[in-house]
């Protein structure tokens, strides 16, 4: 059983998680300039703004997600990994489905997410446009840059 528990990052696992995550993302997008990185670092995600999630089985931590605020009615997906030696399990799933819940108790309008536009994302991409994401203009601070894709999915009143 995969239970997702809301972590503060006071847990080494997690800590390690997300390490592994900005350093996965910095060999995806070489050749990217430091504008172009919008991960979060650990001090980040401690932002009042941004809530995150572990995903556990028993005592392993498997995958994380987080969501930032953006406005009362805007959220935005970060820190989304699943460990490697569990993916093609469905947990990236079940996180994304996590954080949608999340957002609709929040009653968010719109959830949107920016990722890489090199190939080694493209699964990424693919993954967010199963899930019902289009892709989209720069939303918040994020301005048009070759080396991002900007992805948002409208968020139905009734859930």
């Amino acid at each position: 059983m995969i239970d997702i528990v809301e972590d503060d990052l006071s847990r080494p696992e997690m800590v390690a998680m997300i390490q592994a995550h900005l350093e996965n993302l910095a060999e995806l997008s070489q050749g990217s300039p430091p504008e172009s990185r919008h991960a979060l670092g650990i001090e980040q995600l401690k932002a009042p703004e941004v809530t995150l999630w572990g995903a556990w089985e028993g005592s392993l931590l498997i995958g994380c997600v987080a969501l930032k605020a953006l406005s009362p009615a805007h959220g935005e997906i970060k820190s989304m990994r699943t460990a490697p030696e569990h993916l093609r399990r469905g947990i990236a799933s079940l996180m994304l489905h996590h954080v949608i819940d999340q957002a609709h108790a929040r009653h968010y309008h719109r959830l949107s997410l920016e990722t890489g536009s090199q190939p080694g994302f493209s699964a990424a991409r693919a993954f967010y446009l199963r899930h019902g994401f289009t892709t989209c203009a720069p939303f918040g601070n994020y301005v048009e840059d070759p080396n991002s894709v900007y992805m948002t999915k409208h968020l139905s009143p009734s859930h």
